[in-house]
């Protein structure tokens, strides 16, 4: 203590000393007297730097006596291995394959329709018939025709078997019951296309046209939609080509439906678009209630990056210095006092997910890293440790 006193003393005497020279600064400035006012300069920073060294002196004397030390507070988190699912979140609609309008193939009358909307329906049933305009009666005409050519075929190959009769009357009787054939062939073609049928089992969404209306070929008649076999598609940035792929696990969520399920990649496009730069997926999408309808908006979370051993930690505690270099900081081994000292980490960050962000290098599992306070430290500073 009296060492202590003896500086304090020192330094006062060096304090009120500066300060009675002070009063001579400007008589000397006054002067106008260059040479005396460089001299008094010189002076005044010798007494300046011893100043500083007696300040240091008493520093140095404060913080060894000083029993309570003013450390800054932190709390620290441990770093930890964990299992890190990165995911790309886009926005997708609704889709399906089966999702068409029947259109008429063939002129004419409506002359029933045999379904209402909302009906389930299945593939090949018919729906609608339309006049065929007399064609029934030319086949049926034409069925007369072909039988009556048939038996003359059947008695001409008879005889040409038993070689009787000319080669030409056989080839004739074979010729004209085959064209009767295609004949009858094409004209129930024809008529085919004034029987309405369903392309694939579905619900009847749409009756666009009315019992007895007058429609041609290309009419809208119905719209039957599947709801079974649904899909989203999505356009997907090029940089994640590689990531994106067949088979990837996808979380899809509905915000009108308030619905999320999980679903998979069922293909990836091996085109990218030359004006966006993207390519397009489709994910499968189960709909059994057949609540999720065609052109709902939905949000995909796509599994595009997974590493089993990530060191997860806030972006919030990575700061930056003037060399572009990313930087955190940890601790060292703690004292009974919960006093430690902070060490600056300069690390290699990857990808973030929320408010996290996996750390490549530069740390390791089992670090202590300052969370609370990391801001306000620096690098060797002592600093005690609240958790």
């Amino acid at each position: 203590m009296k060492k202590l006193f003896s500086i304090f003393t020192i330094s006062f005497l060096i304090i009120s000393c500066g300060e009675k020279k002070s009063k001579s600064v400007e008589d000397i400035i006054e002067s106008g007297n260059l040479e005396a006012i460089r001299t008094k300069r010189t002076e005044i920073v010798g007494e300046q730097q011893e100043i500083t060294s007696k300040i240091q002196e008493l520093d140095k004397a404060i913080a060894s006596l000083d029993t309570i030390k003013k450390l800054p507070l932190v709390t620290t988190i441990t770093a930890k291995d964990t299992l890190f699912n990165h995911y790309l979140e886009i926005q997708g609609s609704v889709d399906t394959k089966q999702n068409l309008v029947i259109v008429a193939e063939a002129s004419g009358t409506i002359n029933r329709i045999f379904v209402k909307e909302g009906q389930r329906v299945t593939q090949g049933q018919l729906l609608a018939s339309i006049d065929d305009g007399g064609l029934s009666q030319n086949l049926a005409q034409l069925e007369v025709q072909a039988a009556l050519a048939k038996t003359t075929y059947d008695r001409q190959k008879k005889l040409w078997d038993q070689k009787i009769g000319s080669e030409i009357q056989f080839l004739q009787a074979e010729t004209t019951y085959k064209a009767q054939q295609n004949s009858i062939a094409q004209l129930k073609k024809q008529i085919a296309k004034s029987q309405v049928t369903a392309p694939f089992t579905g619900v009847i969404d749409d009756v666009i046209s009315e019992q007895g209306s007058i429609v041609a070929p290309g009419a809208s008649l119905f719209r039957i939609v599947n709801l079974r076999n649904m899909y989203i598609k999505a356009d997907i940035p090029e940089s994640y080509i590689a990531n994106v792929t067949k088979g990837k696990k996808v979380e899809i969520f509905f915000p009108i439906l308030g619905k999320t399920i999980a679903s998979k990649i069922r293909q990836a496009g091996n085109y990218i678009h030359p004006s966006n730069r993207t390519f397009t997926v489709e994910v499968a999408v189960p709909n059994r209630d057949n609540l999720i309808k065609p052109n709902l908006t939905a949000k995909l979370k796509i599994n595009d990056y997974t590493s089993k051993k990530a060191i997860l930690i806030p972006q919030s505690i990575i700061s930056e210095n003037a060399n572009g270099d990313q930087y955190t900081y940890i601790t060292s081994a703690k004292n009974a006092n919960n006093e430690a000292e902070a060490k600056r980490a300069i690390v290699k960050t990857g990808k973030t997910q929320g408010d996290l962000i996996e750390i490549l290098e530069g740390l390791k599992s089992g670090d202590a890293i300052i969370q609370e306070g990391a801001r306000s430290v620096k690098d060797g500073q002592k600093v005690k440790i609240l958790n």
